[in-house]
């Protein structure tokens, strides 16, 4: 990591910021261009992020920047993954996306939108199957790369393209639905979603994966692999693993003995609460009094996806950067005793989903952290009336 030419690219990324002339600033930082590094392009834009600048400020000038480095970034050297490694697997995905794309392409070629929007109001649809991957960054990987080196707060720009790549599909999806379709706004829309797509796979294999691969360790990789059959393998075959038995949780116990949580209204086995926990249908995770995820349920069908990963990881960054001003506020208020509860609900696909935040204080009333609870209330809604009497579903 070269730190003098750090902070050249640095004032590169502000002239551009600034909108200054391009060919001019090429040729001024030329000699520090053309070795720029994954990890030098990481530490460049974090630099950015400290200075008060937002992802989605960054986001305006970032394609252009990565073009110019875009020389250097090719040519660099890394040790590419191991057959079936999580980052290997990463990559296969994103071939397999590719090819997804390049056959929509070839429908689009053939020139006759009215005939074939049907196959392709089908074909983008599937794309929605490509989120476990983006998942399997923001809750797997982004939670490795940031504990080991404090540039890895970057990854909120990356998370922020992923939230772009969301919105520019569902964008895409609704231009095909209406019966009366504007091909010029499908067009519009679908060029800008493989714009975005495309972008995403050559900063995933460009920028991230080699710059991951000099500082995570092969025990660490093989960690989030098996974390990440937590999670859907979109387009490839799922990769075989080692099975391993079914843990309900680890703790250190004297041998022979039987860890007991006692208070004034029953005991409970350690493996009893965890069972109790994971029984409810609700999703819970809880965020200690220095904002850092201590502990999160997995009830049969989690709503948001956490990953071991993410314990001990700063509850900001278990949010997108857009998000993380309400996640602050809630928090502030909990902690000055203003507020005790802040309640939100959602429309996932035809789900509603309801998501409180609950202070959590101890017996003299200080502030202990936060607890958030999310729930499919779809069902209860649609409640009327009374059953008392036993019906199985």
């Amino acid at each position: 990591m070269d730190a003098q030419r750090i902070d050249k690219l640095t004032e590169y990324v502000q002239g551009v910021l600034d909108g200054k002339d391009g060919t001019m600033l090429y040729k001024k930082y030329y000699d520090d261009i053309e070795k720029v590094t994954p990890g030098e392009t990481f530490e460049v834009f974090f630099q950015h992020l400290k200075r008060g600048l937002m992802p989605k400020d960054i986001l305006k000038i970032l394609d252009k920047v990565i073009h110019v480095f875009n020389i250097s970034l090719s040519e660099f050297s890394w040790d590419k993954p191991l057959k079936d490694s999580f980052p290997d697997t990463l990559m296969k995905e994103n071939r397999a996306l590719v090819n997804k794309l390049e056959n929509i392409k070839e429908i689009i070629k053939r020139k006759d939108f009215k005939n074939n929007k049907t196959e392709l109001l089908k074909r983008i649809e599937e794309l929605q199957d490509f989120n476990p991957h983006y998942l399997k960054k923001e809750n797997i990987l982004f939670p490795y790369l940031e504990k080991k080196m404090e540039k890895f707060e970057g990854l909120k720009i990356m998370w922020s393209l992923h939230d772009e790549a969301r919105a520019a599909l569902k964008e895409t999806i609704d231009s095909l639905r209406p019966d009366e379709t504007d091909e010029t706004k499908f067009n519009i829309a679908v060029g800008n979603l493989f714009f975005i797509l495309y972008g995403l796979v050559y900063k995933e294999e460009m920028i991230l994966l080699p710059a991951a691969m000099e500082v995570i360790k092969e025990e660490e990789w093989i960690s989030m692999k098996e974390q990440s059959y937590e999670y859907a393998f979109p387009f490839i075959d799922k990769p075989q693993n080692i099975e391993k038995d079914e843990k309900v949780g680890d703790i250190t116990v004297k041998e022979g003995e039987t860890f007991i949580i006692k208070s004034e209204t029953g005991e409970l086995s350690f493996e009893q609460v965890l069972l109790l926990f994971n029984s409810l249908p609700v999703d819970l995770s809880y965020v200690d009094e220095n904002n850092k995820l201590k502990f999160f349920t997995r009830p049969k069908d989690r709503i948001f996806p956490r990953s071991p990963a993410s314990i001990g990881r700063n509850v900001e960054n278990c949010h997108p950067a857009e998000s993380v001003h309400v996640v602050s506020e809630i928090i502030e208020e909990f902690r000055q005793g203003r507020k005790d509860e802040a309640t939100f609900w959602i429309q996932m696909k035809e789900k509603t989903i309801l998501i409180q935040y609950f202070a959590v204080r101890n017996s003299p009333g200080e502030y202990k952290g936060v607890l958030e609870v999310s729930q499919d209330i779809t069902g209860i809604k649609k409640l009327e009336g009374e059953r008392r009497l036993l019906q199985w579903k």
